[in-house]
């Protein structure tokens, strides 16, 4: 995976994600990738399921009104989050929740990785903060 940020679209999958989101004009594509994260059976989290979800997790949070830093790279998913305005329903963010509690598991094939590098912490703190822009304090 071609990584160059421990944010959530720092990340060649995310970027990959962000492109596709752009032929939706419903939250089916952030929905579809929580549930893929939500309802894998593999004992361990594949990387590209639990990158693309935290692009997702990025565009609820922007959905809310709660962006991350400013980032060229996200331009086209600003776009596409001033075009949708949909509402974030309750089910959604506990969808949110369970999504989280997967990727940053230690049965998550990303956190293995993160963990192994240098930036381990700067990731685990980039993900708290994302998790407290989508949730709040649940």
């Amino acid at each position: 995976m071609g990584t160059w940020a421990t944010d959530a679209f720092g990340n060649d999958y995310a970027m990959d994600w962000a492109q596709d989101l752009q032929e939706y004009k419903t939250l089916e594509l952030v929905e579809t990738t929580l549930d893929n994260v939500i309802d894998s059976t593999e004992a361990e989290l594949e990387a590209p399921f639990a990158a693309e979800a935290l692009a997702a997790l990025e565009v609820i949070a922007r959905l809310l009104g709660k962006p991350g830093a400013d980032d060229p790279a996200t331009a086209e998913v600003d776009e596409w989050v001033e075009r949708c305005k949909k509402k974030i329903t309750p089910p959604l963010l506990e969808k949110a929740a369970l999504a989280f509690g997967r990727i940053t598991a230690e049965v998550s094939e990303l956190h293995q990785l993160w963990q192994e590098s240098e930036h381990f912490a700067d990731w685990q703190a980039d993900v708290a903060d994302l998790r407290q822009r989508v949730l709040g304090n649940i």
